[in-house]
């Protein structure tokens, strides 16, 4: 390629652009820029044409029109080696760009805003600079494009150890960056205009994702798979926010189980601790203070919490440090930490001591995806929650006060647990998780033979209804003495007579918590 001699200078971001437009400039590049580029240029003493100038056509429409121009577009798009294409660039009078330099419209940031105003986003669609971008890239044989700054060090160390020009491969590199920059910027308008006419959970016609990696991962859930954390423009509750103080990289694994954790952890207003292991609940419980939640959550199944992932509501302090140590766990994960409680997981460097205020305050947004041959499976995140004391029973027996607590608590729990799920509690604790049986009885008889301690007296939630009697049969083996499901079988009558007969008091939620 030849020298860069001119080069097309428009940004929003101005980091380092003085600096790179003088390293520019000091090479024998000719600056050819727009409104408050050209301003900011010169005011540090560059030569600069302005566009208008250069065109012979002034900028106008507040300046929604300044560049889109042939003499811009022809002097970006001219492929070099074709002579029909010179010879119609020498015909028009219009001049080569061999560079561009352009970084777009802050739509992104100003629609982060949550009070933004409609026409202040539409005012940020940028035009002219995406149209800029894209004839460069397009052309990239011929024309070097910069659309970050982070690039400018390195693009101008190559053309000054080559001559003024940039290598071919640099100049591919490039043009694929802006591409990928293009189709973020237009999916985030598109997501942004979607839901300005979507309604509340509305699904739109055509479903634009935008993500940008946050770190690759050492692998995915086995060593022979690559992976990585890609992050999602939200306001709502995001893991890429998380503070990692200590610890080893994140796996996949450890991310997966780190968000089960979370929706387990902020389903309670009492201090509670959640234990996971495999995206399944393994442990969850409630208390007076963390260290008290956790000996409870971990009552549930001591041997299944090695190498668990666990998340507290609340601050993590020194004594609840002390009794996780004992422990060996992947990640611990709280809203904060004290100083004694980081302390004492300093002796335990490889434990993944993470921060993430944020989980008290932001809730769940955009949707729950499923990635499946051909397509993607969508839907709202499951956020139901049930005022379990409002319940009416429909057994002959009332649940206690106790009972309903249990109750409360194994509602709770059991929307975390894999389809089909069992889970035995106590008021305070699980007691007991059946998970991902392919038969309700199967779960109810895992999450029995599992229990570390004596199930009688505990409560049992489930996900789904009991289409027969025989889990009912089940779980009163068990000493399970109330019960709460979404009913809706056309069993429902012989499971009630059931729950009668083992004395059982049971609640109907009619909304169902399955989770595959």
């Amino acid at each position: 390629m030849p020298k860069v001699m001119r080069a097309l200078l428009s940004v929003s971001d101005k980091s380092g652009l003085v600096e790179f437009a003088r390293g520019l400039s000091g090479m024998g590049v000719e600056l050819v820029s727009t409104g408050g580029t050209a301003k900011a240029l010169k005011d540090a003493g560059l030569k600069v044409v302005d566009v208008g100038e250069y065109t012979g056509f002034p900028e106008m429409l507040d300046g929604r029109l300044k560049t889109l121009h042939p003499k811009i577009h022809g002097g970006l798009l001219a492929r070099r080696s074709e002579p029909r294409h010179m010879e119609d660039i020498r015909k028009h009078g219009i001049g080569l760009i061999d560079m561009v330099v352009v970084n777009l419209y802050p739509f992104e940031r100003t629609v982060s805003n949550p009070d933004v105003k409609f026409m202040d986003a539409i005012e940020n669609i940028d035009i002219g600079g995406p149209t800029m971008l894209r004839a460069a890239s397009k052309n990239f044989e011929s024309v070097a494009v910069v659309c970050d700054p982070a690039d400018y060090q390195a693009v101008l160390g190559e053309m000054e150890s080559q001559g003024g020009e940039i290598s071919g491969k640099t100049r591919f590199m490039l043009a694929r960056k802006v591409f990928a920059h293009t189709a973020r910027y237009d999916a985030i308008i598109s997501d942004y205009l979607e839901g300005v006419t979507g309604g509340p959970g509305g699904l739109p016609p055509t479903l634009t994702l935008t993500y940008k990696l946050s770190s690759p991962l050492r692998y995915g859930e086995n060593p022979h798979q690559a992976a990585g954390f890609y992050e999602e423009r939200t306001d709502g509750l995001s893991l890429a926010r998380a503070r990692k103080i200590q610890g080893k990289e994140m796996s996949f694994n450890n991310y997966c189980d780190a968000h089960s954790a979370i929706l387990l952890a902020i389903e309670f207003d009492k201090t509670a601790c959640a234990i996971i292991k495999h995206n399944n609940p393994c442990g969850a419980a409630v208390g007076e203070t963390p260290a008290q939640a956790y000996r409870l959550a971990l009552k549930t199944d001591p041997v299944s919490a090695f190498g668990g992932v666990l998340a507290f509501n609340r601050e993590v302090d020194e004594e609840t440090a002390g009794e996780i140590s004992k422990l060996f766990v992947e990640v611990v994960l709280a809203p904060s930490f004290t100083e004694g409680a980081l302390r004492e997981f300093s002796a335990r460097q490889n434990i993944r001591v993470l921060e993430l205020p944020e989980m008290l305050t932001k809730p769940l947004k955009g949707f729950d995806m499923k990635r499946i041959a051909g397509g993607i499976l969508t839907q709202g995140w499951d956020t139901l929650r049930v005022d379990v004391k409002s319940l009416q029973a429909v057994t002959k027996r009332k649940p206690s006060p106790e009972e309903l607590e249990a109750l409360d608590l194994g509602w709770k729990v059991v929307k975390h647990v894999k389809s089909n799920a069992i889970v035995y509690a106590f008021r305070d604790r699980t007691a007991g998780i059946g998970i991902g049986q392919t038969s309700r009885v199967y779960s109810a008889r895992c999450g029995a033979a599992n229990a570390v301690e004596p199930l009688t007296g505990s409560v049992v939630a489930s996900d789904g209804f009991f289409p027969f009697r025989d889990g009912i049969d089940e779980i009163a083996k068990a000493g399970v003495t109330a019960v709460i499901q979404p009913g809706g079988s056309v069993k429902d009558e012989d499971v009630i007579k059931a729950a009668d007969e083992h004395g059982m008091a049971m609640l109907f939620t009619k909304a169902r918590h399955f989770k595959h």
